[in-house]
């Protein structure tokens, strides 16, 4: 048996593969490991899956302990203590602002720019206050050697008596 001529290959159409970043664009959780990574994050199976649980659904507050039900109710299997771990990594890499009210209470926003919060207390909701809609005026100086980074407004919020 004959085998054929060998063809000239260099006028073979090639088929290029596709660059990693055309296969994957689009797809939210190659988009979430990316973001993890641009923020000097790895993203380890942990923190895609609270990241899946904490930005697939928007901007949002959230509580540490809420996360955790939401977690586990996914069949994710993950501590109460990596929780807490992860969203204050998140919040050091700028992933998330985290909210404390009354000191008791905190929680944190997958929106992270400058805005403000209405606290409604029977259900301790915060809802988002444009900043433009809040001024702050004659705040004191800061302490010697410090700077003020941010103010965070929280306006309470109860029906009407």
């Amino acid at each position: 048996m004959s085998r054929p001529a060998a063809q000239n290959l260099t006028s073979l159409p090639i088929a290029r593969p596709k660059a990693v970043n055309d296969v994957m664009a689009g797809c939210p959780v190659h988009e979430l490991r990316s973001k993890l990574r641009r923020s000097g994050l790895r993203p380890t199976r942990q923190r895609v899956a609270l990241g899946w649980l904490l930005f697939a659904k928007g901007d949002r507050h959230i509580t540490a302990e809420r996360l955790y039900e939401e977690a586990t109710g996914s069949r994710v299997t993950i501590s109460l203590a990596t929780v807490y771990n992860t969203l204050h990594q998140f919040t050091l890499a700028g992933l998330l602002r985290e909210i404390s009210v009354d000191g008791s209470k905190t929680y944190f926003d997958t929106n992270t720019s400058k805005h403000h919060h209405f606290l409604i207390e029977e259900t301790n909701q915060l809802v988002d206050i444009p900043d433009n809609l809040v001024r702050i005026l004659d705040l004191p100086d800061p302490l010697e050697g410090m700077e003020v980074s941010s103010v965070d407004v929280v306006v309470r919020l109860r029906k009407k008596r």
